[in-house]
Formats: structure tokens, sequence, C-alpha cells
């Protein structure tokens, strides 16, 4: 705040100190400047100028010292060895592992029956009683999922007047990282 107040003055001072010298309306270009104007305008304002200099090389010099004084009080982070406890979960697969942190994370799963490509042309003379071709056949395993990665295929059940899904096969995670390329 104190630079742009200090920036202000300088160029107002610049602005008033351009106006003196300006010749009056009428004269010569060349003509002196008006009897009003001090005779050292230009001296003070380089003086001005020199002095706004030195308090921004200041300013600077003060912000180095600064960051060097902060680089000094930082440290390097501590981390803890954790491949003894890795290797004992490994050599006792029966523990169990705390997952409890996760379970509250939510995620999108849905199932695919089939898909097709419309044109709007074709899509807005759907109505009631239309059929929509898809492009897997009767009895091909409905595809499940999760957050639009295929996880599981199934077949569609009815339970209790509701549809659901028989997992028949769980995507291994080999197939899953293919299907990322």
């Amino acid at each position: 705040m104190a630079d742009d107040k200090d920036q202000d003055k300088l160029a107002e001072e610049w602005a008033n100190a351009l106006l003196e010298q300006e010749p009056a309306a009428g004269a010569p270009a060349d003509a002196a400047p008006a009897a009003g104007a001090p005779a050292g305008s230009d001296e003070a304002l380089a003086d001005e100028w020199a002095k706004a200099l030195a308090t921004q090389e200041a300013d600077d010099v003060k912000k180095d010292k600064d960051q060097s004084f902060l680089r000094t009080q930082t440290h390097e982070p501590e981390f803890r060895d954790m491949t003894a406890e890795h290797k004992a979960q490994r050599q006792n697969p029966g523990t169990k592992r705390d997952l409890d942190f996760i379970l509250d994370i939510p995620l999108e799963v849905s199932a695919e029956l089939g898909r097709t490509k419309l044109l709007i042309n074709e899509l807005l003379q759907l109505g009631q009683g239309s059929v929509v071709e898809l492009n897997k056949l009767a009895g091909e395993p409905l595809e499940i999922f999760v957050n639009g990665k295929l996880v599981a295929r199934g077949e569609a059940v009815v339970i209790n007047e509701k549809f659901g899904i028989r997992l028949t096969d769980i995507i291994s995670p080999i197939e899953r990282v293919k299907q990322l390329a």
C-alpha cells in the first residue's frame, strides 16, 4: 500500500512538473518556462525518483532477508520407515487390514443392458411403444459399471417384482488394466 501511495505521489508531481514546463498558449515552443516555475524542478523531480528507487531497493533487500530467514526456519520432513510393518503384514496374511476409513466413500453403480446410437431426428420420433434396437443379443450378460469402469457381468433376475442382477463374472484386475489402454 505504501508503494502505491508513493507511486501516486510521484506521478502527480511528475504531471505537475510537466504542466509547469508547457509553454503558454500562443507562445513559441522554445519560450522559457513560466515565471512561477521553480528553477530546479527537474532536479527536485530527479531527487524524488532517486528517493523512490532507494526505498524500493531497501524493500527488496528486506524481502530477500525475510526469505533467507524463512529458509533457515524450515526443515526436512521426517518419514517413518514402514517396511517392517509391511513385511509383517505379508508374513501374516491372516491379519485384518483396517479399511474402515474407505467404507463411506460413495460410488456410482450402473448396469448396462446395451447401447445404440440415434440421430436427434430418430430420438424425437420415439413415443410410447417404440422399440429401440441395442447392440447386444438376447441372453448376453449385462455389464456392471462402478464409476464408469466395467467391473462385472451378470444376468437379469426378478426378485419380489423388482429387477436385480446375479453376478456371473467379476473382471480380473489384469482385464481392468487392459481396458484403460
